[in-house]
């Protein structure tokens, strides 16, 4: 994804094309429909997919960084787009998390690694990352591939809001709740 509507990528030669759509909303959905067919071939997907759709603006945001996201999430069914399953996108609050603290599904917690802020990209997390063989009763059925658009809103970095010591933690480094109280001024929701 580059600025201007361009797209460009490498093909199985290694040879570099670009293309530059009519819109915005034209070069969105065209990525959207690549990260739909990266996922369709592959044999078995065992990590999250991400595909940036906007790659927004400022530093990338990483481990122990707090965000405010707006999403939407589907069920993948029938190798693409099955029916909505949760968003906010039509809400008045976003969705506040802190990356690395364990409060979301570990998709995401992958997913928005270096994503900045106004940036938007399409996730798509097999069921190991998301909900596994429990699902979540009337909404997720067991074992369901999710997808997501999320697109960062805010952002607060963990240097600005925490000790002097800008250790920070990563996702990577555990899947608990970060022992370090929030100073962030986000809720824990």
């Amino acid at each position: 994804v580059q600025p201007n509507n361009y797209s460009t990528f490498y093909d199985d030669q290694r040879q570099n094309w670009s293309i530059m759509f009519e819109s915005e909303k034209a070069a969105m959905d065209f990525s959207k429909q690549v990260c739909i067919a990266k996922c369709n071939s592959s044999p078995g997907l065992d990590s999250v997919l991400c595909q940036d759709l906007l790659l927004g603006e400022g530093q990338a945001v990483e481990g122990g960084d707090s965000l405010e996201v707006a999403y939407t999430g589907w069920l993948f069914q029938d190798n693409g787009l099955g029916q909505v399953f949760d968003s906010n996108v039509n809400k008045d609050k976003l969705l506040r998390l802190k990356l690395g603290s364990g409060k979301v599904i570990k998709g995401w917690e992958e997913g928005m690694l270096g994503m900045k802020k106004g940036g938007r990209r399409y996730l798509i997390i097999p069921p190991t990352w998301a909900y596994g063989a429990q699902g979540v009763a009337g909404r997720v059925p067991p074992d369901s591939t999710l997808v997501f658009e999320v697109e960062v809103r805010r952002v607060k970095l963990m240097k600005e809001c925490s000790a002097s010591d800008g250790q920070s933690v990563s996702s990577r480094d555990s899947l608990a709740p970060s022992p370090v109280p929030s100073s962030d001024g986000f809720s824990a929701d």
